[in-house]
């Protein structure tokens, strides 16, 4: 029985040199895949969000809600296409989007994190004009045909993040939990790709890390073995050489975007993994992969001093 709470010290004090090194830093966390569809998962995630809070670091949660999206339009017998990973975002599936993940999806996550002892605000990109977007155009490019661009119906990219809302929150202690939903200049509603959103998020707040939670390892190399640290240059060889495939490249772009925006770390982790967010941030070993600007280093274990 001692040797039982002798180790759980010992976890302890693991974290706490990170505890110390993070308190009052902001990490924005995108919250997506297995981990918001398993109840168990659900619930750890929510433990994860509300202790961050208490131990002094601010998290920004937003959300994504693709599968309950996807679940909705065939109850109202809408068809959903794809164009590049985009959904094409007409009026009537812009109505499902916004009341899936505006109403539901938001309001269960805020929910959630307040049993847990959080004070958690559910909010959209449209609440005090927290994100800004203009219409995106998809440019498709097929082998032996012209390239051209596609209009995607109303989905958007964002041009201006309001900070102020977001920092008003975190001063009187609350938790942010956005739905990725943007705002026109003429007042027209956005679809807007949720890993983006948290990657424009982390920029405008020069964010100590964006978080994404994924449904796979991390990322790997050539070999299939997971890369526990990786540059941004890493990364582009890694795309180039096709190791890093179709569904993770958005991620990985993203992260680097995020990078050269000023955000300081970013990780792709397992989020399939119960506690997968303590256990990136407060150990050594994490639970996927972490990706900085351009520091080529190849490391099976990360340190302090690098993290």
């Amino acid at each position: 029985m001692i040797e039982t709470f002798t180790e759980k010290a010992e976890i302890l004090l693991e974290a706490l040199p990170y505890i110390r090194r993070f308190n009052g830093k902001t990490f924005v966390i995108k919250y997506g895949g297995k981990a918001m569809i398993d109840a168990e998962l659900q619930s750890s995630f929510a433990e994860d969000i509300a202790l961050l809070k208490y131990v002094g670091i601010n998290p920004v949660v937003v959300h994504g809600g693709g599968p309950q999206i996807d679940r909705m339009l065939d109850k109202l017998q809408l068809e959903s296409r794809f164009v590049r990973g985009m959904r094409v975002t007409d009026e009537a599936t812009m109505d499902v989007v916004e009341m899936v993940l505006g109403g539901k999806i938001n309001k269960q996550i805020v929910t959630l994190i307040n049993r847990h002892g959080g004070h958690a605000v559910g909010l959209s990109g449209k609440d005090g004009q927290l994100l800004l977007a203009r219409k995106l155009l998809v440019r498709v490019e097929e082998a032996g045909k012209p390239a051209e661009t596609v209009d995607v119906g109303q989905v958007g990219e964002i041009v201006r993040v309001n900070v102020a809302v977001i920092r008003s929150l975190d001063a009187a202690n609350f938790i942010p939990v956005i739905a990725p939903i943007a705002v026109g200049e003429n007042g027209e509603s956005y679809n807007v790709n949720a890993d983006i959103v948290a990657g424009k998020i982390a920029e405008a707040l020069a964010a100590e890390k964006l978080i994404l939670l994924t449904d796979v390892e991390g990322i790997k190399d050539g070999s299939g073995e997971l890369v526990r640290t990786l540059s941004s240059e890493q990364v582009g060889e890694l795309v180039q050489s096709g190791v890093i495939g179709q569904g993770m490249i958005p991620k990985v772009e993203c992260c680097v975007e995020a990078l050269r925006g000023g955000v300081k770390k970013t990780h792709v982790i397992d989020g399939r993994k119960r506690h997968a967010v303590l256990l990136e941030i407060f150990t050594e070993e994490g639970v996927g992969t972490e990706v900085t600007w351009q520091t080529r280093k190849r490391s099976a274990r990360r340190s302090l001093g690098n993290r």
